[in-house]
């Protein structure tokens, strides 16, 4: 999930402003039962990797985080507004195959924007929780995060081998285009089954313009 600053500009202007976003976060997925596996806040977006019951459900979180937070900013900026591009843009992940690569496509923004070098270095990531053991009681692992070892440790090892060749990652073509067209990433067996559920397409459309039709 990808959400911007109105014409890209900051939404976190103070390290309290990062930790309001986060307590907001936290409270209000545990509310409707949204698990939070990363998360990624940078100056002026977003990157949040969910796991929700419904479409709904992630919606009102988004609703009710969006909302306290502007609240909470156009009270200590005095300001008015809005503060959020439009809509945000989610993707549908089939998580056997890209749950991982998501993970580490989140916790290395920093990274690819130049911010740090390393992903530890960015204080607000999950990445401290997830690949150094920082206790983090908003995160819920997800079992394919879990399946990488027995214990804690293992497991916080085990990712940050992982992480040890994530700036080449292949498969983060694929996520931000299908996060920025909000359709799935994952193969057509699994965009069909999400279609039927949603009773929409949600397969990856073909980047660049249509093929002109020849008259025969």
């Amino acid at each position: 999930m990808l959400q911007r600053g109105v014409d890209r500009q900051a939404i976190f202007f103070s390290d309290d402003d990062y930790c309001f976003y986060l307590e907001c976060l936290g409270e209000y997925a545990a509310r409707r039962g949204i698990g939070l596996h990363a998360y990624c806040l940078m100056t002026n977006h977003i990157h949040l990797l969910l796991t929700a019951p419904s479409v709904e459900a992630l919606a009102g979180l988004m609703q009710d985080v969006g909302r306290r937070y502007v609240l909470h900013v156009n009270r200590t900026r005095q300001r008015s507004g809005a503060l959020w591009q439009g809509r945000y843009k989610t993707s549908f992940l089939q998580s056997d195959r890209y749950l991982l690569p998501c993970m580490r496509y989140v916790e290395f923004n920093p990274v690819r924007a130049r911010q740090v070098e390393a992903p530890g270095q960015y204080r607000w990531s999950s990445y401290a929780a997830n690949a150094l053991g920082v206790a983090d009681m908003r995160l819920t692992p997800h079992d394919f995060y879990l399946a990488l070892g027995k214990t804690a440790q293992a497991r916080q090892e085990a990712y940050r081998d992982l992480c040890v060749s994530a700036p080449n990652e292949p498969a983060w073509t694929l996520i931000r285009a299908a996060t920025q067209q909000g359709v799935v990433a994952g193969d057509e067996l699994f965009a069909d089954d999400i279609g039927r559920r949603l009773g929409r397409s949600v397969a990856a459309r073909p980047r660049g313009r249509p093929r002109r039709q020849t008259a025969v």
